[in-house]
């Protein structure tokens, strides 16, 4: 009989392939989205990449318990990628912090009462590697980022408080839910349709030419064909509750993502950057531009991380950032967006 997975925010762009995945592999799927509107499209996708796909749509909100207990009913296994994800960082922090923790919580104290064996959220690694003084550029699955620490934005501090909510749930209450992480870098990789919300707006202003140049900024970088492979490998792994996953494949710094995309993409990529900025100039375009500001912190900062314990636990090998940035940018042009 074939396991069921519920699958949370299931209109993200990673969530979408999550789903996918999940439903190739065998699973039958059940997804939350906050307006049954929503979730008609995604099923519409979704049987466009994969023709058996069936998927069971729930309407319920991670600010409000309604509709979690007939979401998780009779699931093996909850995926739980909803959170926010904001291009711009809010005014006030706690726009982004308390959606994330307070809905994280929510689904895992439905996911137990419905006594759902596995539970994998989707984290991030801006839950490691942000926040440390500026000396500590080396980083693991056993890093967290800091959160009272410099250069943690509204967002940064959302993803760590939530995975660390989720482990404390689990040491005192969930011990009989196999517990999990998946810890994203900057994903790139093809979106299944238009709606792909703000995470590829980096290759996206790129392609568009928004800046002269790319902000001498590193960035740990993944496919998210290779996330929802994470979360599949994560909710079947023989390895102990508690894994902590880290999805990257590399570490570039923007302008080779600019450079990937002229040698993929030629003509279509001119206007990507093939230089970097100065620093003084990103921090001047900062002043007025709150999508470059993001980037002031990180400027300059030569981090490396080490996922080999992530890679061994779950088997996996990682598609080249090359790639993936190449794929994204097809994409995007294929659907009249870059």
């Amino acid at each position: 009989m074939a396991k069921t997975v519920l699958v949370t925010g299931i209109s993200g762009f990673i969530a979408k392939h999550v789903a996918l995945e999940f439903l190739k592999t065998g699973y039958k799927v059940g997804g939350t989205v906050r307006s049954k509107a929503k979730g008609k499209k995604v099923a519409e996708t979704l049987k466009k990449h994969f023709d058996k796909a069936e998927v069971e749509i729930f309407e319920a909100d991670l600010s409000s318990d309604a509709g979690w207990k007939e979401a998780v009913k009779g699931c093996d296994v909850v995926a739980h990628v909803a959170s926010p994800f904001p291009l711009a960082q809010p005014k006030d922090e706690n726009e982004l912090i308390k959606p994330a923790v307070e809905g994280t919580l929510r689904v895992l104290r439905a996911a137990k009462a419905a006594r759902v064996k596995r539970f994998v959220q989707t984290s991030s690694l801006v839950a490691v590697m942000f926040g440390h003084a500026p000396n500590k550029l080396s980083f693991n699955e056993d890093d967290w980022s800091v959160v009272d620490g410099p250069g943690m934005s509204p967002y940064n501090k959302s993803k760590t408080l939530a995975e660390k909510a989720a482990r404390d749930f689990i040491a005192e209450e969930g011990s009989d839910i196999h517990f999990s992480t998946v810890n994203p870098g900057l994903v790139m990789g093809p979106p299944l349709d238009s709606d792909f919300g703000a995470s590829l707006e980096l290759v996206q202003m790129f392609l568009k030419g928004k800046f002269p140049g790319a902000p001498r900024v590193k960035m740990p970088c993944v496919d998210v064909r290779d996330i929802a492979k994470m979360h599949v490998l994560a909710a079947e792994t023989g390895q102990p509750s508690g894994g902590r996953y880290l999805g990257c494949a590399e570490m570039p710094w923007f302008v080779e993502v600019g450079k990937a995309l002229h040698k993929g993409l030629g003509e279509k990529a001119k206007k990507a950057p093939k230089r970097e900025l100065p620093n003084f100039m990103v921090k001047l375009v900062a002043l007025f531009d709150p999508t470059a500001k993001l980037t002031v912190p990180d400027l300059g900062l030569d981090r490396k991380l080490d996922n080999s314990r992530t890679k061994k636990a779950l088997g996996i090998e990682f598609i080249p950032v090359e790639d993936a940035a190449v794929a994204s940018g097809k994409s995007l042009i294929e659907h009249g967006l870059a």
